[in-house]
């Protein structure tokens, strides 16, 4: 006798026999002014309106982007506006789906004399922030627990056979890649770590890893 699937049960069974995979991409540029020079309490002001801020009028996504995202049956970003509109500019009107788990770690500022740019500033704010200073915010341990689930959160879905994509942030999305990678992620195309960039992820098979 021949057994006839429904439609719905034949893709449930494609599903679960096929792996997505996961891009993981960064913002494109904000709408900010990174000439200013500001001392660290200027500093956590202007962090604060970055936050805010979406991407400068002028940013473009790359078609590479936009062509994967076109591809991908989810599309995930930060709560942040940066994300959302760089997720929105490659979604093409699709859904969008928000989630504070992808937010960047925090930068607090050192209360070192002077005043700097802001790229000065985030260098000196993120390695402190490493070394072990947050101020009573996220610590990096807490930062970690939180990358681990925000790549389940990722991971989740793949697994069920769709392709991922995220917009989110740049230390962030470097804190989840050894996560990935321990769980057997390979990374497959690597397009560095400029504004609008990303990397691409496939699960190694079994007979891969040895």
């Amino acid at each position: 006798m021949t057994t006839t699937m429904a439609p719905d049960e034949t893709l449930d069974r494609r599903s679960a026999t096929r792996i997505g995979s996961i891009v993981i991409a960064r913002h494109g540029q904000p709408h900010a002014d990174r000439t200013v020079r500001v001392d660290h309490r200027g500093y956590r002001e202007w962090w604060k309106n970055y936050d805010l801020a979406g991407l400068h009028p002028d940013e473009r996504p790359p078609e590479k982007l936009v062509s994967l995202a076109q591809s991908s049956d989810v599309i995930y970003a930060s709560t942040l506006q940066r994300a959302i509109h760089t997720a929105q500019m490659v979604a093409n009107g699709r859904e969008i789906i928000t989630d504070p788990v992808f937010l960047e770690a925090p930068l607090p500022p050192p209360p070192i004399w002077g005043k700097r740019k802001p790229s000065l500033w985030g260098v000196y704010a993120r390695a402190a922030w490493w070394l072990g200073r947050h101020e009573k915010g996220e610590t990096r341990w807490q930062a970690e627990i939180r990358a681990e689930a925000a790549v389940a959160t990722l991971t989740a879905q793949a697994l069920r056979g769709q392709n991922v994509i995220l917009c989110a942030h740049g230390w962030f999305n470097r804190m989840m890649r050894p996560v990935l990678r321990t769980q057997g992620w390979r990374e497959v195309e690597d397009g560095g770590d400029a504004y609008w960039s990303y990397r691409r992820y496939e699960k190694v098979k079994p007979r891969e890893r040895g």
